[in-house]
């Protein structure tokens, strides 16, 4: 069984959740209708933030569970974890300033490439060597 995984994809989708609850409450804040998406910096950095994190949870949730899968599910987890502090990181950071991004991101984009990449070794692995 992959309980932590499955935590950690519940955390990943909670806080998925929470940047778009965000998202609506800049559009009410700083009067942008949908379907816009431009208009107030604020609340486009708020908007960059959900769909930043919506183009990396394709490359980060399937890199998870392959890696719990083929490698191990508590240190998949982790390294999960790793990758939504990064997340929230990038999210704090980016509201203040886009030029404050680059941290957050930087660990998100290296735990999602930590997964990927173990996973395909991995699977490698164990097709070469039963």
């Amino acid at each position: 069984m992959y309980h932590f995984t499955a935590i950690v994809t519940v955390l990943a989708l909670m806080l998925y959740f929470y940047m778009a609850v965000r998202v609506a409450q800049a559009r009410a804040r700083f009067g942008v209708k949908a379907p816009a998406v431009t208009g107030n910096l604020d609340f486009e950095r708020t908007y960059r933030v959900q769909v930043n994190t919506l183009e990396w949870l394709p490359i980060f949730l399937p890199a998870l569970w392959l890696f719990a899968i083929y490698v191990s599910d508590a240190i998949a987890a982790l390294i999960g974890i790793v990758w939504i502090a990064g997340r929230a990181m990038y999210m704090v950071s980016y509201a203040k300033a886009a030029e404050k991004r680059g941290p957050g991101f930087g660990i998100q984009a290296l735990a999602a490439s930590t997964l990927l990449v173990g996973a395909l070794v991995a699977i490698l692995w164990r097709m070469l060597h039963g």
